[in-house]
């Protein structure tokens, strides 16, 4: 009999090519999942931005209908929020806070992959929503119940109920990767790293957990009640029956602008590891950088109102959310005249981490300080809904999240693969992107400024919109060519078998995980050395140089 059960069940099985990655629990893989499965995503959402754009480009354009046109556009939203921008960081925490830290795995192995494939299947959910009863949901991102609910002059389908479980999935699969990242730092950290040496990555890491805490159980209960108001007679949103529509937008946006910190705090993080490595110098302020991360996730939980100055809440509650939303600009402009005062007379090395990290401070400052003209209330009640909010949001998070994590990408592809990606691509992925991403997305500012609203599929001829339109779908198509050459890279790197044998620290960095192997072991590390500030390898690198030959 255990003959033929080793036949039946051969032993081993488990570390199969393929196999071996469906049952991993090493952190590292499941990072590497992680952002596989975003990647793979970013493509899929990038594809409904080119329909999108590319319907928008010249006027009375046919190419979509007007609720096809809704429907690429909730979906977009949707992916690139909750299944690109949130997992990839995630992602990125996966694979690096441990070895940061100097510990073996995350604290909780099956619960870290338990939270993998609830993103996955999360994401199953979502985009199997297009051949539901009704198509895709077609009610924007923030799924407002005018829009989504079972209203007299709407008929959402069977796509909103796809959407709102799909939620619910991938809100448990955030919230239990934040209570591993959060065990993980307090309790698995390397002898010797205090709080005041600990990386800057994982500073963010830290918060971006804690938010995630905070924040996602708001979004949880608000589609549970639209679901409800649904398919079970509830009127909790419904105003003819006593319900509040506004209730829904103080849940979602209590949510909503913390989540932009989560999808941007962890990306500080990284350029705060970038930064100093590219400059040969130390970070500027590392405690006041640490310590305005807390700030930053402080002060999101009390601005989410700033969505809703057009909702009438009154003066007095426009004018605490517009100083409290002004407030927030002081510890993110700390992080910027940090990073730039690091870069200050420093030996600058401009291979393409360091070109993606300028490129990311430089647009997501452009986008910071366009919205300290929306949180201004007056000015937000000429803008509101329009274009330029577009505008906006898009140069905090792709100008801000997707470069960052794009410039962590090429710092860290060596660590997680043992092979450099081709710098000639890089560079040209950098400026592609660079290029194609301003020229989509400033003209929208004007667009808006010219009172064209978000959601418009088409529009009439004459004006300005006409080329400003035309030239924001140009952009697109350059973003798209950057994408083209970024996933050549990668092909070139591994599949041609040409990227460079990276070393175990190719790029000089400073902390621990280029201690080890690129790609690391199992075990991560052999052995760790004692910690003694927040740049633990240089420490390490001067103690070798200063020992007699």
């Amino acid at each position: 009999m255990a003959a033929r059960s080793e036949a039946v069940y051969p032993v081993g099985w488990k570390s199969g090519r393929v196999a071996s990655w469906l049952v991993t629990v090493d952190h590292k893989r499941i990072g590497i999942l992680y952002i596989g499965t975003s990647l793979m995503w970013f493509v899929a959402g990038g594809i409904l931005a080119i329909l999108m754009r590319s319907q928008l480009a010249t006027p009375g354009e046919k190419f979509l209908t007007k609720n096809s046109y809704n429907e690429v556009m909730t979906m977009h939203g949707t992916t690139m929020i909750f299944l690109v921008v949130i997992p990839i960081l995630a992602g990125f925490a996966n694979f690096l806070v441990p070895l940061m830290i100097g510990a073996r795995d995350m604290a909780f192995p099956r619960l870290n992959a338990l939270s993998y494939w609830l993103f996955l299947l999360g994401g199953i959910v979502l985009w199997l929503s297009w051949f539901a009863k009704g198509g895709a949901p077609h009610a924007g991102w923030w799924s407002y119940p005018t829009l989504s609910e079972n209203f007299p002059y709407t008929s959402p389908g069977h796509g909103q109920d796809y959407w709102i479980l799909s939620i619910h999935i991938l809100t448990l699969s955030s919230l239990l990767g934040a209570i591993n990242f959060i065990v993980t730092i307090h309790n698995m950290r390397a002898p010797g790293m205090t709080w005041m040496r600990m990386p800057l990555f994982v500073w963010a890491i830290e918060t971006y957990a804690i938010v995630l805490l905070v924040a996602l159980p708001a979004l949880s209960a608000a589609v549970t009640l639209l679901l409800l108001d649904r398919t079970v007679g509830t009127h909790f949103f419904i105003p003819s029956h006593g319900g509040s529509i506004v209730l829904y937008q103080h849940m979602f946006w209590f949510f909503g602008h913390p989540e932009v910190y989560v999808m941007v705090l962890p990306v500080f993080g990284m350029i705060s590891e970038i930064l100093p490595v590219f400059s040969r110098k130390p970070i500027f302020g590392y405690k006041a950088v640490a310590f305005s991360t807390l700030g930053i996730a402080f002060f999101s939980m009390l601005v989410w109102a700033h969505h809703m100055f057009t909702t009438g809440l009154g003066t007095g509650l426009d004018s605490f959310f517009m100083i409290s939303s002004m407030i927030i600009a002081v510890p993110t402009g700390i992080k910027i005249f940090n990073w730039i005062a690091t870069t200050w007379r420093g030996n600058l090395i401009l291979d393409t981490p360091m070109l993606f990290a300028l490129g990311f401070i430089a647009l997501f400052t452009m986008g910071g300080l366009s919205g300290i003209f929306l949180a201004a209330f007056p000015v937000d009640w000429q803008l509101n809904d329009s274009y330029y909010v577009v505008a906006h949001f898009h140069y905090v998070l792709f100008g801000g999240s997707a470069f960052g994590f794009f410039g962590g990408l090429y710092y860290w592809w060596p660590k997680m693969f043992g092979r450099m990606l081709d710098e000639r691509l890089g560079k040209w992925h950098f400026w592609l992107l660079f290029v194609g991403f301003n020229m989509t997305f400033l003209p929208q500012h004007m667009l808006g400024l010219l009172g064209m609203v978000r959601r418009v599929y088409t529009y009439h001829h004459g004006g300005l919109w006409e080329a400003y339109n035309l030239i924001s779908t140009i952009g697109s198509g350059v973003m798209a060519l950057a994408t083209l050459v970024f996933l050549v890279n990668i092909w070139r790197a591994h599949v041609l078998r040409k990227g460079v044998r990276a070393g175990n620290d190719p790029w000089l960095g400073d902390t621990l995980e280029w201690y080890t192997t690129s790609p690391p072991p199992a075990h991560n590390f052999d052995s760790v050395p004692y910690v003694t500030s927040a740049r633990p390898l240089r420490d390490l690198r001067r103690r070798l140089a200063e020992q007699p030959q």
